[in-house]
């Protein structure tokens, strides 16, 4: 990851979770900063209740480090809403 802090926006660049080939929803992923857990499993809750699909349901990545959850939306762009902690 590429950036000033995790307050502001960064660049990271990795091989696609699924380990398929990158495209606009696959190895691209638009992320929203949250300021809990719970503010997380929200956003989390409403993507998919206007349409998104759970692409990675909330929880605990790296312990003590990064919580997230992630969604597809209509247009298949990758969501990740997520906090460090």
């Amino acid at each position: 990851m590429i950036g000033k802090s995790a307050k502001e926006p960064m660049v990271a660049v990795c091989t696609p979770f699924n380990k398929e080939a990158p495209s606009c929803g696959n190895g691209s992923t638009i992320a929203f900063p949250q300021e809990s857990k719970a503010a997380v499993d929200a956003m989390h809750a409403k993507a998919l209740s206007l349409g998104a699909t759970d692409d990675g349901a909330p929880g605990q990545r790296i312990e003590d480090v990064f919580y997230g959850a992630y969604a597809k939306d209509l247009d298949g762009n990758k969501l990740a809403f997520y906090i460090f902690g």
